[in-house]
């Protein structure tokens, strides 16, 4: 669906597109030009990820952002969507003091920031934030498999749930999400057998990111697809584009254009 004038997306809308077999597409926004351009390209959901602190702020991971640092984002990302549904992570340390602090995040995020729903890392120790989040009436959107704000005690960005015991906690703690009220959960590098599993023991929607093919959708960072990301890039994205290099281009024929006089133009004389 592409049309300018389409109806937006809301948090139901990604269940009864699971019920119908259509793939939900989802990627990263940070800006409001970025979102107004995959906006009308169709895309159904716009993640403003934490991982703007490495593709925007050039951190080594996602420890770093802040609130404030999400609500200017979020904001921005906002001003630009009119169709997509817009959802804002919860910054490592924002959810995980207690409930109430974590209400308050989030409702921020929701009131001055403009999202639609929050998406917050992690199963049973954040089970009782996501149900009180979602009995106030704030959508809340699970993460688990490999969960970037857990990267020291991972140690690294590492796949996760390849053994069967792994595997097993990891479908018991997507079922808990649902049953606190996830209404979709992002399944992250993990074997696409076990992100099969779990999509299909849930009524919610799962968004596969290196969780193979059988996920109701998929994620990547608009970043990583388009080539403005200079680091390294995880072995499941595929890019779409390079328009790193481009740009590269542009500045360098601008530069030389100024440094020989050529930009701006000379005025023409009568």
């Amino acid at each position: 669906m592409t049309p300018d004038d389409a109806r937006p997306v809301r948090v139901p809308d990604l269940k009864a597109m699971k019920r119908r077999g259509e793939k939900i597409v989802m990627l990263t926004a940070y800006d409001a030009s970025m979102a107004r351009l995959l906006d009308r390209a169709g895309v159904d959901v716009l993640l403003v990820g934490d991982s703007l602190g490495m593709v925007i702020m050039g951190c080594e991971n996602t420890l770093p952002v802040t609130l404030e640092a999400m609500l200017h984002h979020v904001r921005a990302v906002r001003r630009g969507v009119r169709r997509a549904l817009v959802v804002a992570d919860m910054p490592f340390m924002s959810y995980q003091v207690s409930v109430a602090e974590a209400v308050r995040n989030a409702g921020r995020l929701i009131q001055e920031g403009g999202a639609s729903a929050v998406k917050l890392e992690g199963g049973r120790p954040v089970l009782d934030v996501v149900r009180r989040l979602t009995e106030i009436g704030i959508p809340v959107m699970g993460h688990l498999g490999l969960v970037p704000q857990s990267v020291h005690q991972l140690g690294g960005f590492r796949p996760r749930a390849r053994d069967e015991r792994e595997a097993e906690r990891l479908l018991e703690e997507a079922r808990e999400l649902e049953q606190a009220g996830a209404f979709a959960l992002v399944l992250e590098s993990i074997p696409a057998e076990v992100a099969r599993s779990v999509t299909q023991a849930l009524s919610i929607p799962t968004i596969g990111i290196g969780a193979g093919p059988h996920c109701d959708g998929q994620v990547l960072v608009s970043y990583d697809i388009f080539g403005l990301y200079e680091g390294p890039l995880p072995p499941f994205v595929k890019q779409y584009a390079r328009l790193g290099e481009l740009m590269v281009e542009a500045a360098r024929a601008y530069a030389e254009d100024v440094r020989q006089g050529r930009f701006p133009p000379q005025e023409a004389t009568a």
